[in-house]
């Protein structure tokens, strides 16, 4: 194959994968957002077997699939049953998806073109969607940690409606801690293997002919990225769950912490502001 012709070959994989990231962002997006607006309708109710709404912000009197929403929410209603689990851990696996996605795509852009030039020499590797899917498995599972986290919220009555802390001492604390972490050795360097796709594939190994080698590498990817950001997802519960524009603005910073060049001084800005404002929660008299 000519030059010209695998140029316009790898022109087209691209396209092929940033078609597919964007399809798959706006769709986790558009879940999130129906979630929220549902939220935002006081007094419309959901048909049974309709799983996935929320309807109203009043969530001790919203019925879905079976469900009640206000125990799913603060369950000082009734205990959760599995479905609360099950409709929880999906909000939160498809808004994982959504925030996430994005930054991932230079590595699987790299990954496709690189992929289509070993197949063209005869040394083909493991399919990029593999590697995606590792690294979806690690936020998949995050997902299962992060319900476990808003049932402990929940139980304790420590969540209002909107799946935000009711209280200004441990909002305050989510954030310093998450402020604190954004100074530490170990979100540096997870954070540098995320910013630098080749590096990474560098140091692992480079990439792997079989999928389940594709697969464990995505893994290792998607852990540094939980490592670089578990922090962050940790403030979700301090502006809420369903805030549409809290969820916007920490997809953004994770987006600027991974593209920007200057990277590594980002997080030390937005960790100063987060210790500063949650002192100030904690310690309002200051």
């Amino acid at each position: 194959m000519g030059d010209t012709a695998l140029e316009a070959v790898l022109r087209r994989d691209r396209a092929v994968v940033m078609t597919a990231l964007v399809v798959i962002a706006i769709l986790a997006w558009t879940y999130v957002l129906w979630l929220a607006a549902d939220m935002a309708m006081p007094g419309v109710p959901v048909a049974d077997g309709a799983a996935g709404g929320m309807a109203g912000m009043d969530m001790s009197n919203t019925d879905i699939g079976g469900m009640d929403m206000g125990a799913a929410v603060a369950p000082g209603f009734r205990t959760w049953a599995s479905a609360d689990f099950v409709f929880i851990f999906t909000m939160w696996a498809v808004m994982m998806v959504g925030m996430m996605t994005p930054s991932i795509a230079p590595m699987l852009l790299l990954y496709a073109g690189v992929g289509r030039k070993a197949r063209v020499d005869g040394q083909p590797i493991a399919s990029t969607a593999w590697f995606f899917a590792g690294y979806l498995i690690v936020w998949i599972v995050f997902s299962i940690a992060a319900t476990g986290a808003q049932w402990v919220l929940a139980h304790f009555a420590l969540l209002d409606p909107a799946m935000a802390t009711n209280s200004a001492t441990l909002g305050g604390l989510v954030l310093i801690a998450a402020g604190l972490y954004q100074w530490t050795p170990v979100k540096g360097v997870c954070l540098r293997q995320c910013q630098a796709p080749i590096a990474f594939l560098a140091s692992h190994g480079g990439f792997r002919t079989t999928p389940p080698g594709a697969l464990r590498l995505g893994i290792g990817h998607g852990a540094y990225c939980l490592g670089c950001c578990w922090a962050l997802m940790a403030l979700l519960f301090v502006g809420g769950v369903m805030n549409v524009l809290w969820i916007a603005g920490i997809a953004i910073l994770v987006l600027l912490e991974k593209m920007v060049p200057a990277g590594q001084l980002i997080p030390r800005i937005s960790g100063a502001l987060m210790v500063a404002i949650g002192v100030w929660l904690v310690f309002p008299a200051l």
